[in-house]
């Protein structure tokens, strides 16, 4: 697709209306809300909050908070046993950036777009590309134009004031929507995946965007061992880039810390902030405060106490 001709920075009112409604399937009664919700406030130079002035903004505002019920209805009565924290993640995958990007290049709704945005055109060819990797969402790793995402809001938040029904919304976005993100292909960030893998492997993980202004690389460390790293100009995604590298490199990571001796891996252990049982200790013969004192405060399994830690004393 050329999208030199396909997205245009100024399209006459009369195509963008007509072609809109009929992508949409929909005719609006007040024609100036669809011409609204598809003007930038970078097509006007002077002041953006004159009077006589109009952009999305206020459009996008309310059909956000639109969409958000609309889903959580649906995904709520096709899940009925489903946990909120899962209902929200799912949502979350319906009605991010990402997502509502997808649907605006999908249906061609940002070709009549109103806008002076010169690196539009750019950011859309990037994303397209990046959509061939990952056909129905990245979770992170690729960014959409926030203004297409923008868009689709704008134009529920249209039609919504016109025909003052969240049914009618429903009923013209439904299909505009699809394909929705199912619990089935639910995905997660790379980032929340990192941390549920460390807190179960009893690792601790940091990121490091010190050098960002720098180099845009943003790195993570597990304990002092650097262990993912990926530079992108927008910090959010160079995260999610990094976790996903160390997610790949964890296993090993964790598999080759397992094989080294007791001793060499103390810092962790110690870390894990154990407490001896004192009455076992002394019964097998440990030093019951250096075993509270290498293990801080929470109580130590009795196995462990009398095989690990008669170990550690006797090597030293």
């Amino acid at each position: 697709m050329n999208l030199e001709e396909t997205v245009p920075q100024v399209v006459s009112e009369e195509r963008s209306l007509e072609e809109v409604e009929l992508i949409l399937g929909y005719e609006l009664k007040d024609k100036s809300l669809l011409l609204e919700a598809f003007t930038h406030v970078s097509f006007h130079n002077s002041d953006k909050y004159s009077e006589k002035q109009i952009s999305y903004e206020r459009l996008e505002l309310i059909g956000d908070s639109v969409l958000n019920l609309l889903m959580t209805r649906k995904l709520f009565f096709l899940y009925p046993k489903l946990s909120p924290g899962k209902l929200t993640y799912l949502r979350s995958d319906n009605t991010d950036n990402e997502k509502l990007g997808r649907v605006a290049f999908k249906c061609g709704l940002h070709r009549f777009l109103h806008h002076k945005k010169p690196m539009l055109e750019q950011q859309i060819q990037e994303f397209e590309k990046a959509m061939e990797d990952y056909p129905l969402h990245s979770h992170g790793l690729i960014v959409a134009p926030k203004i297409l995402a923008d868009v689709i809001e704008a134009a529920i938040g249209a039609v919504f004031i016109d025909s003052n029904s969240i049914e009618i919304v429903w009923k013209v976005f439904k299909d505009v929507l699809e394909p929705f993100i199912t619990l089935e292909k639910l995905g997660e960030n790379p980032v929340v995946t990192l941390l549920k893998i460390c807190q179960k492997k009893g690792l601790k993980f940091k990121f490091d965007t010190d050098s960002w202004e720098k180099d845009q690389t943003a790195k993570v460390y597990i304990g002092n061992s650097l262990i993912g790293k990926a530079a992108y100009r927008k910090k959010e995604v160079a995260m999610n880039w990094a976790a996903k590298d160390a997610l790949d490199k964890i296993e090993r990571y964790y598999d080759h810390n397992k094989k080294k001796p007791l001793l060499q891996r103390k810092k962790s252990l110690q870390k894990v902030n154990f407490r001896c049982n004192r009455s076992y200790c002394k019964n097998k013969k440990v030093d019951a405060s250096r075993c509270k004192k290498l293990r801080g405060n929470r109580l130590l399994p009795q196995q462990f106490c009398c095989n690990k830690l008669s170990l550690l004393q006797r090597q030293n």
